[in-house]
This record gives C-alpha cells, sequence and structure tokens, in this order.
C-alpha cells in the first residue's frame, strides 16, 4: 500500500491550522485540533512553528495579574498582520486596480487607474502595471522590498503553475509569460491569475461564501469566467488552466459552432450599437454598461431583447453547471448584471426551467456586484494563499516561485 508523502502531508496540515486560524481566530489549540481533527500533538507542533516563523501571534484571554482569579488564561492565536505583504491587481479593457495587503487581508492602500489598457503593445502593459503596483507601495509609506508578492489577475485563460496568458482580450498576443515579464521587472515572484478565481477567493474570505467551502462563481464581464471551490481549494484544469465560461457551446451544426460569448458576452450583448455615436465614446471610457442600462430603460431599444436572451442562454450554462456539480451557492458576479432585471429575471427563469427538478433545491443563486477593489483584493489573496501553502513560511524555496 503506497503512503503519502510525508512532506506533502506536513505542508496540508500547516495550511489546515492556519487556515482555521485565519478563519476562526483568535483560537485556541483545543478548537484548532477540534476544528481540523488533527491531534493535540501535531496541533502544538505548526502552531510552534508558526510562531517561530512569525506567522501568528498569541493572545491571552483574561487578567493575568489578576492573581485571585481561578486557573490560567487562555492563550488564543491570531495572524500576525505584519507577517506578509502583497499586492494583489485586476487588469480589465479599460482600467487597472491595485490593493495592497496584509497577512490577514486587510487592505493597507487601493489604486485605481481608469486608462483603456487592452490591446496595447505587451511593453506598454508591462509599464503600466509596474507603475500601478509601485505606487500602491509608495502610497502606504513602504518600498518594494517589504512586498513578498505580487498577484496579477486579468480574463482569459491563463495556467497559474507557468503564468502563461493562453488567451486574453487585454493583449494582441496569445501564449504570453506574464509572470515571468513582471517578476523580472519587479525582482519579486509574481503570480500571475484568472480574474474569475481571484474574486472567488475573495468571497471565501470576505464575501457571499465565508460560510462555505464549496461554491461557483459566474463571472460575466467582457470575458465569461468560471470559478470552482471544493473543500476550499480552487479547481484547475491542466497546468493549473482556468475556464473560459464563454467557450461554452450552445449548439453547433457543420458550418457554424454557437459559443455562450456569442450571446452573452458584452461585447455581443451591445452589438452594433457600440459602434456608433455615443455609446462608442461611453464604450471606448469604460462607461459602455452605464449607457447600456439607460437605454434598456426606453424598452423599445434592441438591448433590451439582446439583455433578456444573454440572461436565458447564461441561466442555462449555469443550471448545466449546477447539474455536473451540485455546488450550495453559486455567486454571479461582473459588470453585465449592470443591465438590469431585464437580464437577472430572465437568467433565474431560464435556470428554473433547466435545472432537473430532482436538485432543483440544491443551489443558491446570489447576484453580487462585487466592486473592482473587491476582484483586486481576491488577486491578493490568491498571493497570501502561496504563502499560506508553503511548508516553509514566507522566507523559504515557495516564495522563489
Amino acid at each position: 500500500m503506497k503512503t503519502a508523502d510525508p512532506e506533502l502531508m506536513r505542508a496540508i496540515n500547516r495550511f489546515t491550522v492556519l487556515d482555521k486560524i485565519r478563519r476562526r481566530g483568535p483560537i485556541s489549540r483545543v478548537e484548532i485540533s477540534e476544528r481540523s481533527q488533527l491531534s493535540t500533538t501535531t496541533v502544538s507542533a505548526i502552531t510552534a512553528s508558526l510562531l517561530d516563523d512569525g506567522l501568528i501571534l498569541t493572545r491571552h484571554e483574561g487578567d493575568i495579574r489578576n492573581t485571585a482569579a481561578r486557573g490560567r488564561p487562555r492563550v488564543m492565536l491570531e495572524l500576525n498582520p505584519d507577517a506578509a505583504r502583497v499586492v494583489g491587481a485586476k487588469i480589465a479593457t479599460n482600467r487597472l486596480v491595485f490593493a495592497l495587503t496584509n497577512f490577514c487581508g486587510e487592505v493597507l492602500s487601493q489604486l485605481t487607474i481608469p486608462v483603456r489598457v487592452d490591446r496595447l503593445p505587451i511593453a506598454v502593459i508591462s509599464d503600466l502595471v509596474e507603475d500601478g503596483v509601485r505606487r500602491c507601495i509608495v502610497d502606504a509609506g513602504i518600498s518594494l522590498s517589504d512586498i513578498d508578492t505580487v498577484c496579477l489577475g486579468l480574463p482569459g485563460v491563463v495556467e497559474h503553475r507557468t503564468g502563461k496568458v493562453r488567451s486574453s482580450p487585454i493583449f494582441r498576443e496569445t501564449d504570453i509569460n506574464f509572470a515571468e515579464e513582471m517578476t523580472s521587472r519587479l525582482g519579486l515572484p509574481t503570480i500571475v491569475e484568472s480574474d474569475a478565481h481571484a474574486i472567488a477567493l475573495s468571497h471565501h474570505w470576505f464575501g457571499q461564501a465565508r460560510d462555505l467551502d464549496d461554491f461557483v462563481i459566474v463571472s460575466l464581464e467582457q470575458t465569461l469566467g468560471l470559478a470552482l471551490l471544493h473543500n476550499g481549494q480552487v479547481f484547475r484544469g491542466a497546468g493549473g488552466l482556468s475556464h473560459n465560461l464563454g467557450d461554452l457551446v450552445l449548439g453547433a451544426t457543420s458550418e457554424e459552432t454557437l459559443r455562450l460569448s456569442a450571446i452573452a458576452g458584452e461585447t455581443a450583448i451591445f452589438g452594433e450599437q457600440q459602434m456608433v455615436g455615443h455609446f462608442a465614446e461611453a464604450v471606448r471610457l469604460g462607461r459602455g454598461m452605464a449607457h447600456a442600462q439607460a437605454l434598456i430603460a426606453t424598452e423599445n431599444n434592441p438591448l433590451s431583447g439582446a439583455a433578456v436572451r444573454a440572461g436565458e442562454a447564461v441561466g442555462l450554462a449555469i443550471a448545466n453547471i449546477v447539474t455536473l456539480f451540485g455546488p450550495p451557492r453559486v455567486i454571479i458576479v461582473g459588470s453585465t448584471l449592470g443591465l438590469g432585471a431585464a437580464f437577472t429575471d430572465s437568467l433565474q427563469q431560464s435556470y428554473s426551467r433547466a435545472i432537473p427538478s430532482s436538485i432543483s433545491e440544491v443551489a443558491e443563486l446570489v447576484f453580487d456586484q462585487s466592486t473592482d477593489e473587491a476582484w483586486a483584493q481576491g488577486a491578493a489573496v490568491v498571493a497570501l494563499r502561496e504563502l499560506y501553502e508553503s511548508p516553509w513560511g514566507t522566507t523559504g524555496p515557495a516564495s522563489s516561485l
């Protein structure tokens, strides 16, 4: 019988203990043992190592000066916020958003740069991202040497393990090793991640899924993203591949393949109207969705029908996802929600019609218009989790990625 890799098991147990402290702290060693089902001996050994590494702190509950009090004060454990600092970023087609956080995920500084970056040369995009990271750090009153890791979240198909962006509306080119490019520029380990995975981890730490270890994120923006968390871990494809929900096939003939993005992507929804006049200017300035919502309110605009059709298609896609994975919650995020009730009502009705009756009560649908800052904070959480999962802590081999 094959035994587990001892080093891997130690890393998993270390992550488990650290995550329990993050989610439940301040927490005692006994409570960690009960919640993790690890022995008290194992928990004591791991927490001693975490204390030595400076990743956690002790807190005494009770007055240690009161000698009349019976028993000793309880020793509680909590994360050390100063153990690490990371920068997360959301890179969208018309803006860059940065968030610098500490080891607890608390935001120390934020920066938004409203600039259209899609289809610019890779060197120009890299310049803008580098400047944004550096400025966000300076705004917090610290220097680049105080940062442990950077994570850049962007739309498209991303290989998490290699940092390669297979395709993205941000870049003209395909198969770009953006992690390598930014690591060399910043002199810091840089992770590139799907923006859908980033917002999923933001919800897991701070948002609509704090109470769950299993859920699905459906991201609806210029591209359509998907993130699945199972047992608190992001499910990835080969090479850490992200999932492009927009590539989902809705139908095919010998002459044509119909994909979800052709109906529910923002470019498809806006149609030809986005090419001319005021709408074109609004799209160019990143205000296309707000302008679309105003047009939908007139009711007679063709966008109303496009929003309904998009909602129907996304509802079908979500019904298929729930049928396959049976998550307790599906959180729907992204700027497309700005289309309003024409889109969301259509989505819910389509989902209700398509979901098998035997599992119709399994999943809760939640609509959440998260801010750009939450997406950037989610990217920072990706970086923090890389540090959490390292068996050596923040100063060992894992920090070199």
